[in-house]
């Protein structure tokens, strides 16, 4: 379902990586962070939502550095147009 263009709001999803002693660290880190990068930005604010992963790796070609498992009775195309894929993607 589409919003009408004068109730869409755009919504930015962005992984960064934080060195911390534990996940509650890490996600205090990553909101101040995620805070401070929107106050620069017009019309933009944090949404209140952060996930941390725990990488066993340092940051390397081919390393993990999110993962996201969900239950899902969808076939898998229609699953990444509905989650992901939906066609009002801005990316860059």
């Amino acid at each position: 379902m589409r919003l009408p263009a004068s109730l869409a709001r755009g919504v930015r999803k962005r992984v960064t990586l934080w060195t911390a002693r534990s996940p509650g660290e890490a996600i205090d880190r990553a909101e101040t962070e995620a805070r401070a990068y929107c106050d620069v930005l017009d019309d933009v604010g944090y949404v209140d939502f952060a996930e941390a992963f725990r990488m066993d790796d340092v940051p390397g070609e081919g390393v993990e550095v999110f993962s996201l498992m969900r239950e899902s009775t969808l076939p898998s195309g229609e699953y990444v147009r509905r989650f992901f894929a939906t066609g009002d993607e801005r990316s860059g």
